[in-house]
């Protein structure tokens, strides 16, 4: 419990991550000059899935949606509006699109997985499956290709699956590996696969590979990857909340959000429970975003920002009344083109909640 929890830790931390941002821009602009291929990665809400970092790629490059366990359906009304624009953003700069539809787990312990699904690591692999199986059959085969990845969280190795859904690549294993010859692999793994992905997917695994070797160096302790999640995110524009042991980051998009809500509050209060964070220091974060700060689209945000943390601290108060008195409350939105955070509002202690009236 001596990691730094609170508003103003977030805050600082949103300072950081938007300068260091911002300070990428030409960086980022010459690696998607070199490497087209607009990417997403489809992954559970755990803060230690920072993409990113586990492929030591620029800020911005790697698209990201979180939800609970990683569980999506382009069925959802908006999840699927918002990866439709997504997707048709890339096909008219004529890019393909490859969609990492991830799980993960921790081959040390068992319980330190995804609590999302219990820590059924078979469960979330299957989901995963059926999650790329129906971005095959909404796309087809062509401009945008999903692939299953896993990501192992002791070491942030990645786990690759191949087109046969048999083939599997845990890029732990390799040591050391030149571009040809991970070109030869990612080959057999999806034969099918543009070679202009392929090209493209290349930095990440060398940065992956590079990551695993820098994280068996240092000899990370295992306190340092198990959960230990003090702030409950609601919304979007969170990529700059991704420090480890620190959010589960709930996104907007599944119909059933409430239960989402209530099974990520649940899982904040056992870790106050089980002694394992500040029960001072906890936040509930809520966040929308926009691009154009002339137009309605960010008043839109603001009073987005403002019903999901209605929305959300209602939820808590209905059905986890315990977590209420350990909150903080911080409202805001993010200018996607900088990652800066503005808050509407803050909340630095949330009064005790009252007992329901019984006649209710």
């Amino acid at each position: 419990m001596n990691n730094p929890t609170g508003i103003d830790y977030l805050l600082e931390l949103n300072t950081r991550h938007s300068r260091a941002f911002m300070d990428v821009s030409s960086e980022r602009r010459r690696y998607r000059g070199e490497h087209p291929t607009e990417i997403a990665a489809l992954k559970c809400m755990d803060g230690r899935l920072h993409l990113p970092v586990i492929t030591q790629t620029a800020l911005g490059i790697i698209q990201p949606f979180r939800n609970l366990g990683g569980k999506f359906d382009l069925g959802w009304p908006f999840f699927q509006s918002i990866l439709d624009q997504w997707v048709q953003y890339s096909i008219s700069r004529g890019r393909h699109c490859l969609v990492f539809v991830t799980y993960h787990y921790a081959r040390g312990d068992n319980h330190r997985g995804c609590r999302g699904f219990n820590y059924e690591t078979d469960d979330a692999k299957d989901a995963a499956f059926r999650l790329k199986n129906q971005f095959d059959r909404v796309y087809g085969k062509g401009a945008v290709v999903p692939i299953v990845c896993g990501i192992e969280t002791d070491l942030d190795a990645l786990i690759l699956h191949g087109e046969d859904d048999l083939s599997v690549v845990d890029l732990a294993n390799i040591k050391q590996s030149s571009q040809l010859l991970l070109e030869e692999m990612l080959n057999s793994l999806y034969p099918s696969m543009p070679e202009r992905i392929i090209r493209d997917m290349i930095p990440l695994l060398l940065g992956n590979i590079s990551h695993i070797a820098e994280i068996r160096a240092t000899n990370r302790p295992v306190a340092d990857v198990e959960h230990k999640e003090w702030v409950l995110g609601v919304g979007r524009g969170f990529d700059w909340l991704h420090e480890i042991n620190t959010a589960f980051i709930v996104g907007p998009f599944d119909p059933n959000l409430s239960a989402t809500i209530e099974t990520a509050a649940k899982l904040l209060l056992s870790n106050i429970d089980e002694g394992r964070i500040d029960p001072n220091g906890v936040v509930l974060m809520t966040s929308a975003v926009y691009r154009d700060e002339a137009g309605p689209e960010y008043q839109l945000a603001r009073e987005k920002a403002l019903f999901l943390r209605k929305f959300t601290h209602d939820i808590i108060k209905e059905r986890v009344p315990n977590l209420v008195p350990h909150l903080q409350i911080l409202t805001g939105f993010s200018d996607l083109d900088t990652r800066k955070f503005e808050v509407i509002e803050r909340l630095d202690a949330v009064p005790s909640v009252k007992k329901k009236d019984k006649a209710a």
